[in-house]
């Protein structure tokens, strides 16, 4: 709606970090396969780590994940990568796949490699492979190669980040994917850039009210089409898709109109207004609890429109190099040059990128009457 020339589907998306993860592998056999002994079962398990990582994404991605769940199922303990091993297991059992169990394995322990859900790893060799698909350990990843590249160019905004720099330089030293010293600026452009589309793209204002307004048509669609149980059942959450906007604007049922008046404003773009927002200043984000609709309704005025909870939506946002307040240079390690086998951090370089991109947390405020004036 905001960007028309960018997709949720996620199916472009894995394509991508399939060819890319192939691309890296490849790079790494190429300058060191007898040294790191890489063989096909490695270079297969990567690539179909790649091709599956986000089949577990419900609806609009994230936005399904992040805030229809925590809304209409609070306290679940649910991810998307968890599904994404959920759903291979099913696919491979659903359609009698054969592949080995062994092949299986490792390639369920690289898709949550990143995430709080991290499996045993089967084996301690060739850990820097669990590095290509979701990098645990620094966030620099084919996942991110991609979307960055890809978002920037469908919504037509620049990208001075190279991925291709350094999957050329890349080195695996102490079982761990290392860097050139040089292209230390290149991996800031690629922390830099995330952030800049979190700021300019992901959370535009725009974007975060038609998001809000999905979320709402989904929460008020729930109880009658028990959209939220589909998680429960593999067998089920594969029929779930974006498509789900289009079975609640044709359904003739009475139960789903005001889910169906929510998707109309959408189409026609009379969305929540924007209001307000405040940056938290950076010595307060530890102690700033999120703000919530109840919050904004306490502090009006009682002169003028009086608003309600329910006429007001709140966004809390968090921007960041991936990994909080934690600047992830500190976990990258770096070479001098492809002579040199020691590896080495660059602190004080960290210490710079973090303080000129620091945790920026955004409070947005908007108001979900058209007829409500603030």
């Amino acid at each position: 709606m905001v960007y028309p020339g960018a997709v949720h589907s996620r199916f472009e998306h894995s394509l991508g970090v399939y060819w890319l993860a192939n691309e890296a592998v490849h790079k790494l056999k190429t300058h060191q396969g007898m040294e790191l002994g890489i063989d096909h079962f490695d270079i297969q398990t990567v690539k179909l780590a790649g091709l599956l990582h986000d089949i577990g994404h419900g609806p609009f991605s994230h936005l399904f994940e992040r805030e229809f769940l925590p809304q209409v199922r609070n306290g679940l303990d649910w991810s998307h990568e968890q599904m994404s091993v959920d759903m291979i297991d099913h696919i491979v059992d659903e359609r009698c796949i054969d592949i080995d169990s062994g092949t299986i394995k490792k390639v369920k322990e690289m898709i949550l490699a990143s995430s709080k859900f991290t499996l045993t790893k089967s084996s301690r060799e060739k850990q820097f492979l669990y590095d290509i698909v979701a990098n645990g350990r620094n966030g620099i990843d084919v996942d991110k190669f991609d979307y960055i590249v890809r978002d920037s160019r469908a919504c037509a905004v620049g990208c001075n980040f190279q991925f291709e720099r350094l999957m050329e330089t890349m080195r695996v030293l102490g079982d761990e994917i290392c860097y050139r010293a040089k292209d230390y600026l290149t991996i800031h452009k690629l922390f830099a850039t995330r952030a800049d589309l979190h700021r300019t793209i992901y959370t535009h204002a725009k974007v975060k009210a038609i998001e809000l307004m999905i979320v709402d048509a989904l929460v008020k669609a729930n109880d009658y089409l028990h959209i939220s149980s589909h998680i429960e059942h593999p067998s089920q959450y594969w029929k779930l898709d974006d498509t789900i906007l289009k079975t609640i604007e044709t359904a003739p049922d009475p139960e789903l109109k005001e889910s169906r008046d929510l998707i109309l404003r959408v189409r026609r773009r009379d969305l929540y207004q924007f209001c307000n927002e405040y940056a938290v200043p950076r010595v307060k984000i530890e102690h700033f609890k999120d703000v919530t609709a109840h919050d904004i309704v306490c502090s009006q005025k009682s002169s003028g429109e009086i608003l309600n909870e329910e006429d007001v939506a709140v966004t809390n946002v968090r921007i960041d190099l991936t990994r909080g307040r934690h600047n992830p240079l500190e976990s990258i390690h770096f070479f001098k040059d492809y002579e040199s086998d020691e590896k080495f951090s660059i602190p004080d370089y960290c210490h710079q990128i973090c303080d000129t991109h620091e945790l920026l947390v955004n409070k947005e405020s908007c108001c979900c009457h058209h007829h409500i004036k603030i």
